[in-house]
């Protein structure tokens, strides 16, 4: 690695944990620690949003606490309804994720586009996918995602879904955006994990990403083409490790595979 590549990589390792902007508070429900939240967003909010989808959030011991009828699923996805109402969602998706209180144990789900703002910690998964000669497959996100769109990322990435094992992620995001089973992967192995916080742009920039990143590695035969399935990739490269490198130093990949990759090479 050159001394331009070890800056990068410095840069890059010190962006994924940034201080706040701003004072958030805790965000609990039936006294779990699910997430945070700016006052200010509370305020945007306002209370006849709150009443009109039957949730409430009352400030207690420097917390917020949600309230109303029902389920703590029931209730977190009123509030990302009020949320979306007010437009500071990210992109709504009708995807659950799960919701884990500090413990790790999952208490509820919800709307994917609310996980942001409500500073709510998701998990994600990503595939490495080289050649026996040592070059990596990667694709490039479609013009259309919401994040990063016509970035490069690794040959798959993907949000753990609340109805997914980690496993499970790994087969249907593999399959939906390379085409490909697991089966059909050589060497497939665990190879590691990054870890993100810091602010989302997400809900006028009042939004916090805490992500866990679990990423598998596999070899591809000469044979064995990506094609994506559910039209979120552009195409797909096969590119040698020293083209990969200078694309990552120039900025072409997004972060989260920037980190993915430098992992995978060892630096």
């Amino acid at each position: 690695m050159n001394q331009q590549t070890r800056q990068w990589l410095q840069e890059q390792r010190a962006q994924a944990h940034q201080p706040l902007l701003r004072d958030r508070q805790d965000l609990c429900v039936d006294g779990e620690l699910v997430g945070s939240i700016e006052p200010a967003l509370v305020q945007q909010l306002g209370p006849t949003l709150l009443d009109a989808h039957a949730v409430h959030l009352q400030h207690r011991d420097g917390q917020w606490d949600l309230q109303g009828e029902g389920s703590a699923t029931q209730r977190l996805n009123r509030l990302a309804l009020a949320l979306r109402g007010a437009g500071l969602t990210g992109a709504w998706r009708d995807e659950q994720l799960a919701v884990c209180n500090g413990a790790g144990q999952r208490i509820a789900t919800i709307e994917r586009g609310a996980v942001r703002p409500l500073g709510i910690a998701t998990r994600a998964v990503h595939l490495v996918g080289a050649v026996a000669d040592g070059r990596l497959w990667v694709q490039q996100r479609s013009q259309s995602k919401a994040n990063n769109p016509g970035m490069w990322d690794t040959l798959m990435g993907g949000m753990v879904s609340a109805q997914d094992s980690l496993e499970q992620a790994l087969a249907r995001e593999t399959w939906e955006e390379a085409g490909l089973e697991l089966a059909s992967l050589q060497g497939l192995r665990h190879g590691g994990h990054v870890d993100f916080s810091r602010p989302s742009d997400e809900a006028e920039g009042q939004g916090l990403m805490r992500e866990h990143i679990d990423w598998f590695a596999a070899q591809l035969s000469e044979s064995l083409m990506p094609a994506n399935q559910d039209g979120e990739v552009q195409r797909f490269e096969l590119l040698h490790p020293q083209t990969v490198e200078a694309w990552l130093v120039q900025g072409r990949f997004t972060h989260e595979a920037s980190l993915i990759l430098a992992a995978y090479m060892g630096w």
